[in-house]
């Protein structure tokens, strides 16, 4: 199947009042699923291929994440209890999407560990989004008690970094 092919059958779907249309032959197996504003097009004709997902707006592909494998019970048992702390600890949360890192370099101390004290704005990490590198600041005082990030990972929006005891 070729490019245009593919746009083709995208339109003719997309035209429809299809839900999910899949495909199969000798060389592709191909499923189309759309939705609101993008039809996502998952194809397994090479062990290499991403998905591939169209805009309603414009047919130019562009490679999308590939679905993560779900947790196991035990990951999503300690998920859960590090989501949850113990105790009344205070939260500091991460603003952004980005690269959490402990220090503000490689060879630098971390602006802080376990049993340092931090009062309302002072550092406590760096993140790292489009290569932009943020300070992030404390919004409670108190006893930092345990980082939930380890240095040079993702964090998400609103995602716990630190617990404090006030």
């Amino acid at each position: 199947m070729n490019f245009k092919e593919l746009q083709e059958l995208i339109r003719m779907v997309s035209k429809s009042d299809l839900s999910v249309f899949k495909f199969k032959d000798a060389e592709v197996e191909l499923t189309i699923k759309t939705g609101k504003e993008t039809k996502v097009i998952e194809s397994s004709s090479s062990p290499y291929q991403l998905p591939i997902q169209y805009s309603t707006q414009q047919m130019v592909p562009a490679i999308i994440e590939a679905p993560r494998p779900e947790p196991t019970v035990a990951q999503a048992a300690t998920s859960v209890t590090e989501s949850q702390p113990a105790g009344n600890y205070l939260q500091i949360k991460s603003p952004m999407v980005g690269t959490f890192y402990r220090a503000a370099g490689p060879d630098k101390q971390p602006y802080v560990q376990i049993g340092d004290s931090v009062e309302i704005g002072k550092t406590v990490c760096m993140i790292e989004a489009m290569k932009l590198f943020n300070e992030i600041e404390s919004e409670v005082k108190g006893t930092i008690v345990k980082v939930m990030v380890e240095d040079a990972t993702p964090v998400e929006y609103d995602q716990v970094l630190f617990l404090v005891q006030a």
